[in-house]
């Protein structure tokens, strides 16, 4: 199946599911399964975004995703989204077998940061076997291990304005609206710092491969997969954001996803 008909079949699932909660679908309302800007139903999704993030936080407080044995890894991991980047950029830092990656850290920092991969993979570490929930229906657990994203950002020396971290990403996909979008997604701070939130570069043992992210790809394993992007390029801190793609923190947030995408 195309990367175009999958976006298609998610965004309609999602959108789909979030809008028989709220209000029935208008075809005025939708442009190619794409929210139109001033839909009465975007803003209703607005609304109810909002809503899914105050109670999920308060439902969900500081608690642990739940982890399994070993015994219950029961295939390879499988991948969501995008498999293989195509972009140049990309292509020069597989080629080198990402000898020469860098990860910018940046924004609402007191120290930016410019990390290599083997830097990255000196840093304490965090292995967890967790459950990954895409937004399509499946799930699959697998070992994860990397750096906790807090001592990345204890190191960069957070400004007490930032509020969210952005990933921007070396992958972009394609809705059909005038080529290749770059992913790109954003946590706050919270869940940023919670102990499970890592930038794994392993994988069930192995280091990340090319379908799954590599060379980096956070895991936020409180929320969604399409919440966990892959071929992180770099990382912001933001107190808005308002300047990043459409304005709604990530790529299929822009078209109707919930922000938080909690689990």
């Amino acid at each position: 199946m195309s990367r175009t008909f999958l976006a298609n079949r998610r965004r309609f699932l999602t959108l789909a599911g979030v809008a028989a909660s709220t209000v029935p679908l208008a075809g005025c309302d939708v442009l190619d399964g794409v929210l139109s800007g001033d839909s009465a139903v975007r803003q209703t999704l607005a609304s109810a975004n909002s809503l899914s993030y105050r109670v999920q936080r308060m439902l969900a407080g500081d608690r642990l995703a739940p982890e399994f044995s070993a015994t219950e890894i029961r295939q390879g991991q499988r991948p969501n989204g995008s498999t293989d980047p195509d972009g140049a950029d990309y292509l020069a830092l597989k080629a080198t077998a990402f000898a020469t990656y860098r990860l910018p850290v940046t924004g609402l920092v007191e120290k930016p940061l410019d990390l290599g991969l083997e830097e990255i993979r000196a840093m304490p570490s965090r292995t967890q076997i967790t459950r990954h929930d895409c937004v399509e229906g499946w799930s699959c657990i697998a070992k994860w291990t990397g750096v906790p994203l807090a001592t990345i950002l204890d190191q960069a020396k957070v400004k007490p304005e930032a509020r969210y971290v952005v990933f921007q990403c070396y992958d972009a996909m394609n809705l059909g609206l005038g080529g290749p979008t770059p992913y790109y997604e954003s946590i706050d701070l919270l869940d940023a710092r919670h102990p499970q939130t890592i930038l794994a570069y392993g994988c069930n043992d192995q280091a990340l491969s090319v379908a799954n992210g590599a060379p980096l790809r956070v895991r936020v394993e409180r929320q969604l997969g399409y919440k966990m992007a892959k071929y992180i390029k770099s990382i912001e801190l933001a107190s808005t954001l308002a300047p990043y793609g459409g304005g709604k923190g990530g790529f299929w947030e822009d078209v109707g996803y919930d922000w938080y995408g909690g689990i």
